[in-house]
């Protein structure tokens, strides 16, 4: 009879034995020095390990809750702290810590985490850093449930909010207090799209040794690099570009190495996991992002700048273009664009607008954005805006350009204003 390895009768012990702990997989050699490669390198290498699975290009699915140990002393030795050990399905697998290593390391942070949500991420985020009588910097252009989520779960618990003004730069040490924990920024702005100098900002957070947070679904680990602009928590709604197909739920929350801790505990206290299965499908969205981002880029460059010639655009909001107010510093801070930006259309009843997005064919109406599918709505945020005064001078439509034909989408929305016209 033919001798089995070690443990070959337990497959779970062997199992538990996989480098889950391992900070980074790789194709063969480790990538130790990653300033040596570039993103798409990186994105195509990062979070896989074909030697310990099979040969297998792409990380497998672990699916799992109960994990077993070897021995008593093994399993009440654990460190709560210790959160890429396998102990238990809610605090991860290795196919999670590979998406998680993989967006840590291109977005250059120490650490991230996966979460079921972009919202759980920035709650999650949120509640590492406030508590009763504490004072929080939110800017008044941020994501709207974000805003709910103050003034439903932090305000009643005694967090005071202030909302600032996007374009406040370093003057926002102005409105730091005592009592100030952290300072959130969003760039750029949710659905106004103002850019926000972030460097400055977290200078002026930083000197009073208080945490910047930063939504950055829009830039994406692959087009803003917060860490190297001062962000000492990234977020990020893996939904959009990251998962980049509509069919997956996902947030993520890097970190730098002072603050993962707070985090990490924050996420575990809220009980939120994110599934295998959609941090598999996130590490295979991952691998095409610079691919699709560029493309969506070029698409939504062609699309923004037909539709700043056309007579019933006031203004296009879409930070890549040289009239956008914020461009300046998107050319400075960012290496691309997102291909979501917003148009305000010059003054036509809130009704004909409607019926402008009706009569799309290929732009669909929904929430989300970050797919492979162009997306529209109008949006009136006026309500949205407590530290500044949303006054555009006509109605806002949000456009999301995918990956059809942009000259297919500037006829699509050339049928669009026909209709405009018609219902006006």
């Amino acid at each position: 009879m033919m001798s089995q390895p070690p443990h070959a009768g337990n497959a779970v012990a062997c199992l538990h034995r996989l480098p889950q702990n391992s900070a980074l997989f790789t194709l063969n050699a480790p990538v130790t020095d990653l300033k040596k490669f570039r993103r798409d390198t990186l994105t195509s290498h990062l979070g896989r390990d074909p030697q310990t699975h099979a040969g297998l290009v792409n990380m497998p699915v672990y699916r799992g809750s109960t994990v077993l140990f070897d021995d008593v002393a093994t399993y009440e030795g654990r460190d709560p702290d210790d959160y890429k050990v396998m102990r238990y399905g809610i605090y991860g697998t290795p196919t999670t810590f590979a998406l998680e290593a993989a967006v840590a390391q291109l977005e250059g942070g120490d650490k991230a985490v996966a979460v079921p949500s972009g919202l759980a991420a920035i709650t999650a985020a949120l509640a590492a850093f406030t508590k009763a009588g504490d004072h929080i910097l939110m800017v008044d252009t941020t994501y709207g449930p974000t805003r709910t989520f103050c003034k439903r779960r932090l305000v009643p618990y005694g967090v005071e909010v202030e909302y600032y003004d996007p374009l406040i730069g370093a003057g926002i040490a102005k409105l730091i207090r005592p009592n100030t924990t952290l300072v959130y920024c969003e760039a750029p702005g949710s659905l106004s799209f103002e850019m926000q100098d972030i460097p400055a900002i977290a200078a002026a957070a930083h000197a009073k040794n208080i945490p910047l947070l930063a939504d950055n679904t829009w830039g994406t680990p692959y087009f803003f690099r917060a860490f190297e602009h001062g962000v000492d928590i990234s977020i990020h709604a893996g939904t959009k570009y990251i998962g980049g197909h509509s069919d997956i739920l996902m947030g993520l929350i890097v970190t730098n190495e002072k603050y993962w801790l707070p985090v990490r505990r924050a996420v575990a206290d809220y009980g939120f996991s994110a599934s295998p299965d959609d941090c598999y499908l996130a590490l295979r969205g991952l691998r095409t992002i610079g691919v699709r981002m560029r493309h969506q880029q070029a698409s939504a460059l062609k699309v923004a700048r037909w539709l700043e010639q056309r007579p019933e655009v006031l203004r296009v909001l879409y930070p890549a273009l040289e009239s956008d107010p914020g461009h300046a510093i998107w050319k400075r801070d960012f290496s691309g664009a997102a291909s979501l930006f917003g148009v305000i259309l010059k003054p036509v009843k809130w009704e004909a607008v409607g019926a402008m997005i009706d009569r799309y064919e290929l732009f669909g109406i929904g929430s989300s954005w970050g797919g492979y599918e162009s997306l529209a709505i109008r949006a009136d945020i006026k309500n949205y805006r407590t530290a500044t005064t949303w006054n555009p001078g006509g109605p806002l439509v949000r456009l999301h350009i995918g990956l059809e034909d942009p000259d297919d989408l500037i006829a699509d929305l050339e049928r669009g204003f026909a209709k405009l016209k018609a219902a006006a």
